[in-house]
C-alpha cells in the first residue's frame, strides 16, 4: 500500500499533536485560558505524558512479548485501554496501534485489547486504515485478530477522515469473501465501500446480508449487528456524553459542522456521525481536490462513459467497473474486456453476485417464488453471457450442484440444460453424485423429448471442454511441462467419465424407448464428437459406443441413422491409424497411448459392419459377445430366405426403399422387384445410385473399410448376392 510507505505528512483536517487533543478540543493559542493551569489540565498532561509514552512503548518494539510477568507491557496497555475509553485516542495513536495490532508482535490477547481501545475522540486518518489492511495481506495476525479488525472499520468507518483511497481496496475485500466467518462483515464493509451514487449496488449488498445472516448459525439480524458494534459504540456514545457536558471548546469535536447521515444507509444508521474539525467547504474542496489526485495518477475511465468499441481501446487498462456487477452482464463492451484482460477481481465480483443471485431467485430452492418468467429470462442473460465469453462461470457450477437434486425437470428446462453444457472445466472430484445422478434419475422417468434435450446438451459440453484444450493447448506446451501432464491427465478422466456416462444412459434409453429413431439420431450426434477427438481435438482418447447403442444403429430401419453409423466408424478408423502412426514414429513420443482393447473393440465392430453390408456373413463372423454371431441351424429355423444376406446394402431395412427405386429406374418393365439382379456390374451402379443419394457416411465407410482393388473384387462381393 503506497499510504503505508511513504514518509508520514501532517494530517489534513484535524490536529497534529497531542496537546489540542489533550484540551479536548481546538483551542486558540492566543487565548488567556491556555496559560491558567487548572486541575483538569494538569490532569489532562499526566494522560498526555502516559499516553505518549505507551505510544513509543509500543511504536518501539521489534520481537515478540509476552504479556505475563512484564509489568512494563501492562502498564501501558492499561494506559491505552484507560484513556481510550475515558477521552477517545487522538489521530496519531491509532496508526502506531493498528501496526502493532496486526502486525503479530503480541500475543491474540494483547492484539483484541489493543483493537477494543481504538475509540476515536475525533477523527481517524484514512492512511492508518490503508496500512493496516496492508497487514492483513501478510497472514502474521490470526483469523480472529482479523474478524475484530473488521468489525471496528465497520463501526468507525463514519469517522475516517477521507476514504478516496480506501475505495481502491474494494477488490481486496471482494477476495476474502470465501471465508465463512468474515464473509458477512466483508459484505457489510463493501456496502460502505460503495460509492453513494451507486444505490442499486447498496441495494444488492443489503438483500446479500439479509440472506447471510440466517445462514450463519441462527443469527438474527439484530445479533449480526450488536455483535458488530463491539465495545467501541458505547465507549463513543460514553466520550460523547461526556464531551456535551464539558465547555462549548471541546462540542465541535462531535457537533461542529457534522450533518445528519444518510437514511439511504439502513445498516449503519445507529453509527454517531463525527464533525469535521475543519470547515465543510474547505473539506469539501480538499475532497475534490483528492478526487481529481486520483484520477489524474490512476487516469481511472468511469465505464458510465464507455459508448464504443474505440473507447474501449482506447482505456481498457484504466477502466473503471461499475459497482453493480450486473450489468456487466448485457454490456457487450465491458464482455469484451472481460475476454482480453483477465481481471481476477471481476470474475470474482460477478461470481459472487451471480451466485447469491441465482440461489436467491430460484424458483424450486425458495418456497412461493411466482417469479419464474423472470427468472428464466435471467437464466437465458447468463447463458448468452458464457457463449459470449466462451466459457462457463463457476457460481453457476455451483448453482447447478445444488439445485439439479431438487429440480423437477419442467421449470426452466431449455435454459437449465443450456447452463449444464457451459459447466467449467475444474478439479471437482464428485460430478458423478453432483451433475450425472440427478440427470440421470430424471433422463430415465422423463420424456422422450426430455432425454433429447439431455443429449444435446452433453453432447455441446463435451465439446464446449473440447475446445478449452484445444485453445490453451498451446499456451500449457509452452510451460510447465509437468503440470500439463496432470492438467491433460484430467481432462483425459473427466472427458472419459462424461462419454461413458452418455454411453450407459443410450443403452438404457433405446430400450425404454424401442430404439426410436429420433432418440438414435441425438445418440449418433453425440459420437461424431467422440470420435474425432484425437485428430480435431488432439485430445489423447477414443472411446468407441457401446454395443447397446452400436448394433441398434447397424440394425436400425432408418438410412440416416445407418449413415451417421458408418460415418462414425469411418472416423474411428481415421483416428486410429493415425494415433497408430504416431506411436510407432520416432518423431513424436506419446504421453498416452490407446489401449489394445480400443483397437479390439474396432476390429469387432467393423468386422461385423462388413459381414452385414457387404459380404454377408455377420451371422458367422462377428465376435463381439453382444454381436449378431447365431448357429445355422437355428437360422433356418426362422424361415427367412437368404438369410446371409438380409442386411446387405440391398436387403437391410434401412436400404431396401433405395433398392426399389433403383431397380425402377434399371429396369422399368420389371414390376418383380427382383433384388437377385442387382450383382456384378449392377451391383456397382448401386454402389454410385446410393452415392448420388447423398449417403456420404456409407461411400467414405466402404471405400475406407472395405478392399475394393480391382474389378474382380466388385464382381466377387456382388455373386454373393446370388
Amino acid at each position: 500500500m503506497k499510504s503505508s510507505k511513504t514518509p508520514k505528512q501532517p494530517l489534513q483536517g484535524h490536529q497534529t499533536d497531542l496537546s489540542a487533543w489533550r484540551k479536548g478540543g481546538r483551542v486558540d493559542p492566543e487565548k488567556s485560558v491556555q496559560n491558567h493551569q487548572t486541575p483538569n489540565s494538569q490532569e489532562n498532561d499526566r494522560h498526555q505524558d502516559s499516553l505518549e509514552q505507551a505510544l513509543c512503548y509500543f511504536e518501539k518494539v521489534q520481537d515478540c512479548v509476552s504479556l505475563r510477568k512484564n509489568s512494563v507491557l501492562q502498564k501501558h496497555l492499561a494506559t491505552v485501554k484507560s484513556i481510550a475509553l475515558q477521552r477517545g485516542l487522538p489521530p496519531e495513536g491509532f496508526d502506531v496501534l493498528l501496526n502493532v495490532a496486526l502486525s503479530g508482535k503480541f500475543a491474540d490477547t494483547v492484539n483484541t485489547c489493543l483493537l477494543k481501545s481504538l475509540v476515536p475522540a475525533s477523527v481517524i486518518p484514512e492512511s492508518s486504515v490503508i496500512s493496516s489492511v496492508s497487514w492483513l495481506c501478510t497472514g502474521k495476525c490470526s483469523s480472529n485478530i482479523q474478524l475484530l479488525f473488521l468489525k471496528w472499520l465497520i463501526t468507525v468507518f463514519d469517522f475516517i477522515d477521507h476514504k478516496e483511497q480506501i475505495h481502491a481496496l474494494y477488490g481486496f475485500f471482494f477476495s476474502i469473501l470465501q471465508d465463512e466467518k468474515m464473509c458477512p462483515y466483508v459484505c457489510h464493509l463493501l456496502y460502505l465501500l460503495t460509492r453513494k451514487e451507486n444505490d442499486l449496488s447498496k441495494l444488492i449488498c443489503h438483500f446479500v446480508l439479509v440472506w447471510l445472516l440466517p445462514q450463519m448459525s441462527g443469527l438474527c439480524f439484530q445479533t449480526y449487528f450488536k455483535n458488530c458494534e463491539g465495545p467501541w459504540k458505547a465507549a463513543i456514545n460514553s466520550i460523547r456524553r461526556r464531551s456535551q457536558s464539558n465547555s462549548p471548546l471541546s462540542q465541535p469535536l462531535f457537533l461542529g459542522t457534522a450533518q445528519p447521515q444518510s437514511r439511504k444507509r439502513k445498516w449503519n444508521t445507529q453509527l454517531l456521525i463525527p464533525a469535521s474539525s475543519t470547515n465543510r467547504n474547505n473539506l469539501e474542496q480538499n475532497r475534490e481536490k483528492n478526487l481529481v489526485d486520483l484520477y489524474s495518477t490512476n487516469k481511472s475511465f468511469p465505464v458510465e462513459q464507455l459508448q464504443t468499441f474505440p473507447q474501449l481501446l482506447e482505456n481498457i487498462h484504466c477502466l473503471e467497473f461499475p459497482s453493480q456487477m450486473g450489468s456487466v452482464l448485457t454490456n457487450p463492451l465491458l464482455l469484451h474486456y472481460m475476454n482480453c484482460i483477465k481481471d481476477e477481481s471481476v470474475y470474482l465480483r460477478l461470481n459472487y453476485w451471480m451466485g447469491q443471485t441465482l440461489q436467491e431467485e430460484c424458483p424450486w430452492c425458495v418456497a412461493d417464488n411466482q417469479y419464474e418468467d423472470e427468472f428464466k429470462d435471467f437464466l437465458e442473460t447468463v447463458y448468452k453471457t458464457e457463449c459470449f465469453l466462451q466459457e462457463g462461470f463457476s457460481s453457476c457450477e455451483e448453482f447447478l450442484y445444488k439445485s439439479l437434486p431438487l429440480w423437477d425437470g419442467v421449470s426452466c428446462r431449455s435454459q437449465i440444460l443450456r447452463l449444464v453444457s457451459w459447466i467449467p472445466l475444474s478439479s471437482f472430484s464428485e460430478m458423478k453424485s453432483h451433475l450425472y445422478d440427478p440427470l440421470a434419475q430424471l433422463f430415465f422417468t422423463s420424456s422422450l423429448y426430455f432425454k433429447c434435450s439431455v443429449l444435446e446438451s452433453l453432447k455441446e459440453l463435451l465439446q464446449n471442454w473440447l475446445n478449452w484444450h484445444v485453445i490453451h493447448l498451446d499456451s500449457a506446451c509452452d510451460s510447465q511441462v509437468c503440470s500439463l501432464n496432470t492438467t491433460l491427465s484430467g481432462l483425459v478422466n473427466m472427458v472419459a467419465e462424461l462419454i461413458q456416462f452418455v454411453g450407459w444412459i443410450s443403452t438404457v434409453a433405446l430400450r425404454l424407448e424401442n430404439n426410436t429413431t429420433f432418440l438414435l439420431y441425438f445418440i449418433l450426434d453425440f459420437y461424431e464428437t467422440v470420435c474425432d477427438t484425437y485428430l480435431r481435438h488432439s485430445l489423447p482418447l477414443l472411446i468407441m459406443p457401446p454395443a447397446g447403442v452400436f448394433y441398434p444403429a447397424l440394425l436400425s430401419m432408418d438410412s440416416v441413422s445407418l449413415n451417421q453409423l458408418c460415418y462414425i466408424m469411418y472416423r474411428y478408423r481415421t483416428n486410429l491409424v493415425a494415433a497408430k502412426e504416431n506411436e510407432q514414429s520416432k518423431k513424436k513420443i506419446l504421453q498416452f497411448k490407446f489401449s489394445s482393447q480400443t483397437y479390439q473393440e474396432y476390429n469387432q465392430y467393423i468386422t461385423a459392419m462388413v459381414g452385414c453390408l457387404w459380404t454377408s456373413t455377420a451371422f458367422q463372423n462377428d465376435t463381439h459377445p453382444q454381436g449378431l454371431r447365431m448357429d445355422e441351424e437355428l437360422l433356418k429355423k426362422t424361415t427367412v430366405q437368404e438369410f446371409k444376406s438380409s442386411f446387405n446394402i440391398v436387403y437391410h431395412p434401412a436400404m431396401m426403399g433405395y433398392a426399389v427405386l433403383f431397380l425402377q429406374q434399371a429396369w422399368p418393365d420389371d414390376t418383380t422387384f427382383n433384388f437377385s439382379l442387382i450383382k456384378g456390374k449392377k451391383w456397382n451402379w448401386y454402389l454410385e445410385y446410393l452415392y448420388a443419394q447423398g449417403l456420404k457416411g456409407l461411400k467414405l465407410f466402404i471405400e475406407s473399410s472395405i478392399n475394393r482393388v480391382s474389378q474382380a473384387s466388385h464382381s466377387k462381393a456382388g455373386n454373393t448376392q446370388e
